[in-house]
């Protein structure tokens, strides 16, 4: 896992550098990963969950609960961890949800999610790294 502390890239050549292409694909491209593929997807172990990019720690495994919608989901994130904006891509009015630190991808924030916030971040496993 990268630390918080190394360098973030600050232009596309580093980030390739540092990133697989699918890692490249969503943190840097805003892709998704197909659904119930992702490593994190059932995946319960007590701990944290980091940005695959810069390593900041995002998202803690107590928020993360089972939303059967095929990529881990968390009802609750860091918000100087995370910041969110408007997503208008593929014809859909969403939320998109990056890394305050690196900028990178993660997913979206959708409002179906459980009490006590009733969010639902739903976020690609490819652009988490998993600390315990």
């Amino acid at each position: 896992m990268s630390d918080e502390s190394d360098h973030v890239p600050t232009n596309d050549e580093e980030w390739r550098e540092r990133l697989s292409d699918e890692e490249y694909r969503i943190l840097r491209e805003a892709g998704t990963e197909t659904p119930f593929s992702g490593e994190y997807v059932d995946h319960k172990a007590d701990g944290s969950y980091a940005c695959a990019g810069c390593g900041a720690e995002l998202f803690d495994s107590e928020t993360k609960f089972d939303s059967g919608c095929g990529w881990p989901s968390f009802y609750d994130a860091d918000d100087d961890r995370i910041e969110t904006r408007t997503d208008t891509s593929h014809g859909m009015r969403r939320t998109e949800v990056v890394c305050a630190n690196c900028g990178g991808h993660l997913g979206h924030v959708f409002d179906d999610g459980p009490e006590p916030t009733g969010k639902r971040y739903c976020i690609n496993s490819v652009a988490l790294e998993f600390d315990e």
